[in-house]
């Protein structure tokens, strides 16, 4: 004889529900930059021959680099990540004829003053 089973009934789960935290009401403070970064930095004549010879900021620096090598189509076509350099390049980089993305800021950081 076969014998019925029992389905189990299954009890209401009890959702947690998070206890929201008060929100303090700040005013949206808007972020300052930091200063070091806006500073004017003079470029070397190595550097000056790539993006001008006009005092920028670090961040401007860092632009005009980048808009000079997609101009230049200088990314590497397999690694994105490194960037041969060129005639202009290769002195503000130590002579290398290829560095990474990450290396490249370290190097330009010497050529500024």
């Amino acid at each position: 004889m076969a014998t019925k089973k029992k389905a189990a009934a299954k009890k209401p789960v009890a959702k947690k529900v998070a206890a929201k935290k008060p929100v303090a009401k700040k005013a949206a403070a808007k972020r300052k930059p930091n200063a070091a970064f806006m500073k004017p930095m003079t470029p070397s004549a190595t550097l000056a021959a790539v993006i001008g010879a006009n005092p920028l900021p670090r961040t401007e620096v860092t632009k005009k680099i980048w808009a000079y090598i997609k101009k230049h189509d200088l990314q590497d076509k397999k690694n994105r990540r490194m960037i041969n350099g060129d005639e202009k390049l290769k002195p503000v980089f130590g002579g290398k004829a290829q560095v990474s993305m990450f290396d490249m800021t370290k190097m330009v950081s010497k050529h500024l003053k």
